[in-house]
């Protein structure tokens, strides 16, 4: 046991601690530990982190559904583009027809259009007699879910401009158990004679029902305008043909008949 004294100072240090702690040490204690600050700005680093990290991966994530949003879009265009064009096509070509004298309507341009007079017409379906032959060929086909038979029955024929000639081609539908109706495009090699390939009767664009098991004859009356000879892009043009293609077509709820899309 300590004396009295002593026990006296101990008590008093005691109950009076921060007066017995020198300058060093006081200003030791009144100090923030090292490591809990350290702690502290790794904690908010950390932090600190995750928020830059989150934000990155939200602004990935918009763009990602930005793109995938566009690429849906695109998709639905081209899917809706390809619906109207397969659906379009046949009024499409039947105005062209029109408009370009193919399938034997007059030719209504500036550039080419049919005379008033009666001698005028006449002399457009005079041969020239003084020009070359051409030689016409024919071509045919049908699209894949049309189960005809359809080709030419001759192969090609010889016609001087302004000469009248008269082709057949044979469609037969090859169906046991069903009455199919096919409707026909046709186009003109090279391009830049169809302006002259006027067709005086033809069967394109127009209803071709076959019964099942049924073949017909279809004929084309036409002849090559004789301005062919005039045109100067027409020259070295020997050869034309004149190809067509049927397709399943059937009536859609307005009463429009409208070829049938191939399946994807």
């Amino acid at each position: 046991m300590a004396p009295l004294r002593y026990r006296s100072l101990l008590e008093l240090a005691r109950s009076r601690p921060q007066q017995w702690t020198c300058n060093t040490c006081a200003t030791t204690l009144k100090r923030p530990q090292w490591g809990a600050i350290q702690q502290r700005r790794a904690m908010q680093t950390m932090q600190q982190s995750r928020q830059h990290a989150a934000a990155n991966m939200e602004s990935v994530r918009r763009g990602f559904d930005s793109k995938n949003s566009n690429t849906l879009l695109y998709a639905m265009s081209l899917i809706i583009g390809t619906l109207a064009v397969s659906y379009g096509s046949v009024p499409l070509y039947k105005t062209i027809c029109q408009q370009t004298g193919w399938g034997g309507q007059p030719i209504k341009s500036a550039a080419h259009a049919y005379p008033d007079s009666e001698q005028d017409i006449a002399a457009r379906l005079t041969p020239v007699t003084t020009s070359r032959r051409l030689r016409i060929t024919f071509a045919g086909s049908t699209s894949d879910i049309l189960p005809w038979k359809f080709s030419p029955q001759q192969r090609e024929v010889r016609i001087l401009p302004g000469e009248t000639a008269l082709a057949f081609y044979t469609a037969t539908n090859k169906s046991l158990d069903e009455d199919i109706i096919g409707v026909a495009t046709y186009s003109v090699t090279p391009a830049q004679v169809a302006p002259y390939f006027s067709k005086i009767q033809c069967f394109c664009f127009e209803e071709q029902r076959l019964n099942k098991g049924e073949t017909v004859d279809m004929p084309v009356f036409f002849y090559i305008d004789p301005e062919f000879l005039q045109d100067p892009n027409m020259k070295g043009i020997d050869t034309i043909t004149l190809n067509y293609t049927f397709f399943k077509a059937k009536y859609d709820k307005n009463g429009h008949l409208a070829p049938i899309p191939m399946p994807h």
